[in-house]
């Protein structure tokens, strides 16, 4: 019995030395073959998610435009004008001024900027024509004022100004309203906070400042159809009190920029200039074209600064 058993060890353990040879192969194959999955996994080129696919040349819109050049902005008024000139060879631009070159207002119901310009240093050039010569000078300060002008257009380098004087006495041509150039670098410039109304057939004056009317006056006296009341926009030149003036009990005159139609000169004087003023007779059309108004509304005339526009409708 003891040889079988030892006879029979050989065969046992050969058909155990085949089993395990199997199994050990077995897994060698299940090695390799995982090898060769991670490998051909590890070697296979990116492809991108299907939600981000990455833009493709042949579809793309075109070239990029190149970028539209921003246009040179146009110069808008009048060049510029450098040029100094010698105010002492030119002639002074006062309410005794009367000069052909001055024009006369061009829009004489048209609106303002609501500024006003007054000459820096002892005055300004004054052009008939921006691209001209000049015709006189503004000066700084005058006797009897005008040297506050209210601006009716405004460039970057000129402005367009109401101004004193005449371009002919009536006799001879047109008196109305004038008007000229004045380069801003001559200039300094301020806001106005007043304009005044008149209306000649309501009779009607009004104070309008920042658009809303003060009513001052509901009857006044104005010219009559020989020496009517200038029509138009002009301003207020000065105002002062004339004692000789017994007519005026002593209120204050406020002396308007335009003169008279018709007039030459009046009293003595070579020049006709409108003004607001006190009278005891002020209703109706009896003056030599002044604006004959009550206490209350000279005064409040009174009040305001030289340079207020005035206009005058009919």
């Amino acid at each position: 019995m003891t040889d079988g058993e030892v006879s029979g060890a050989p065969r046992s353990g050969t058909r155990a030395s085949r089993t395990r040879r199997a199994v050990w192969i077995t897994l060698a194959v299940v090695v390799l073959v995982t090898a060769g999955i991670v490998t051909a996994l590890l070697l296979r080129p990116a492809v991108p998610a299907a939600s981000e696919p990455t833009p493709s040349p042949s579809r793309s819109a075109g070239p990029t435009p190149p970028p539209t050049p921003t246009p040179t902005p146009t110069p808008t008024g009048f060049p510029a004008n450098s040029t100094v000139y010698d105010l002492a060879a030119l002639s002074q631009i006062d309410v005794f001024a009367v000069n052909a070159g001055l024009p006369i207002d061009d829009d004489p119901f048209g609106a303002l900027t609501g500024e006003a310009a007054t000459s820096i240093g002892d005055g300004a050039p004054v052009f008939g024509d921006p691209v001209g010569q000049p015709v006189g000078f503004l000066p700084r300060e005058y006797t009897f004022g005008g040297t506050t002008a209210p601006i009716i257009e405004r460039q970057e380098h000129w402005v367009k100004v109401l101004l004193v004087g005449r371009q002919s006495v009536p006799s001879q041509g047109n008196p109305a309203q004038v008007m000229g150039w004045l380069r801003t670098k001559d200039v300094a410039i301020a806001p106005l906070d007043a304009l005044v109304e008149v209306d000649l057939t309501a009779r009607t004056i009004d104070i309008v400042r920042a658009g809303v009317p003060e009513r001052i006056a509901t009857d006044f006296a104005s010219g009559t159809s020989d020496t009517p009341t200038p029509l138009g926009r002009t301003y207020v030149m000065t105002t002062l009190v004339e004692p000789s003036f017994g007519y005026t009990r002593g209120y204050p005159l406020v002396y308007l920029a335009v003169q008279s139609p018709t007039l030459d000169g009046f009293g003595g004087a070579d020049v006709a200039v409108t003004a607001f003023h006190y009278h005891d007779e002020r209703s109706g059309s009896i003056s030599n074209g002044c604006l004959r108004v009550d206490p209350a509304a000279i005064e409040a005339l009174a009040a305001l600064p030289a340079g207020t526009p005035v206009i005058v409708r009919p």
